[in-house]
């Protein structure tokens, strides 16, 4: 049994304290508001007046709060965290930050003799409470052994992204792509209501091609990321496409603004004379022009 520190009770953190309690550990909680305290203790934790008191004797210490502002604060206020840790602590944040931040949190503590795991989660507040997030960890090998044990009450996979601050840096990549990916739905299916098709219908069909299914799994694998640009689809022809498209928009006063940003990256492509190319090279020109080449 563990003794843990819990500091964030919010939408995801309290169900995720929950779940540490339900397999056999000590949680005491804080959070700055006194209904999340209340619940936690209902839940069976124990509640705290300060970060410092929660920490205190504790061997994990689990941040969840909205941002890296957040989680210094609680750390390093007075009345922070690091005032009840010791050298055996090993400190969890498993929130949404700027990688730098991390690195600098990481640091900081570093100085104090502390260890820290980055294990931002994937999924939703659902799966917070069935103990089935994505934990994308990131930290030194033996530390994040030394967490799997309370990592698995919490979710499923643990995926090792890497090193120190590597979990953090996937989860910014991740949410990148699914929240702009959440605008390109929304366009997709308001020009298809708007052109009088059905919605339930135009997913149906768009679950069956690479726009439902995602590039990921369909065009990359088969042609950039194995290296053959011969023509599946040809960047001249996705250029068309895209262009019909928002023309079709503006005729039916559909706003389409992430459909009109990607025509940039298709005209570079066909000015650079890739129009022959695979679609997907528009992946190998983005890395060109971030210097990765």
């Amino acid at each position: 049994m563990a003794e843990i520190a819990f500091i964030g009770l919010g939408t995801m953190g309290l169900p995720m304290a929950r779940n540490l309690l339900r397999g056999g550990h000590t949680v005491a909680g804080f959070d700055l508001n006194p209904e999340a305290l209340a619940q936690h203790r209902r839940h069976g934790g124990t509640v705290t007046a300060s970060a410092a008191e929660a920490a205190q004797g504790a061997t994990f210490v689990f941040t969840m709060l909205p941002t890296g502002a957040d989680i210094r604060s609680a750390l390093f206020d007075p009345g922070g965290a690091v005032e009840g840790m010791t050298s055996e602590t090993l400190v969890i944040d498993m929130s949404t930050i700027h990688p730098g931040e991390c690195d600098r949190l990481r640091a900081d503590l570093a100085a104090r003799s502390i260890a820290m795991i980055d294990a931002p989660v994937g999924r939703s507040s659902a799966h917070a409470h069935s103990g089935e997030l994505l934990i994308m960890a990131g930290g030194e090998p033996d530390d994040l052994e030394r967490a799997r044990p309370l990592l698995a009450l919490l979710g499923d996979p643990i995926v090792d992204c890497g090193g120190p601050g590597m979990g953090a840096r996937l989860k910014i990549v991740n949410n990148f792509m699914s929240i702009g990916l959440n605008v390109l739905t929304a366009e997709a299916l308001t020009l298809a209501e708007a052109s009088g098709l059905e919605v339930p219908l135009t997913i149906e069909v768009l679950s069956g091609t690479a726009a439902g299914q995602g590039h990921m799994q369909t065009t990359y694998p088969a042609k950039a990321l194995a290296g053959d640009l011969t023509p599946g689809f040809m960047v001249a022809l996705a250029a068309k496409d895209l262009r019909l498209a928002l023309e079709l928009g503006a005729e039916l006063q559909v706003p389409l603004a992430v459909g009109q940003a990607a025509q940039g990256p298709y005209q570079q492509a066909l000015d650079a004379g890739r129009g022959g190319l695979d679609w997907s090279a528009i992946y190998l020109m983005v890395r060109e022009l971030a210097g990765l080449d």
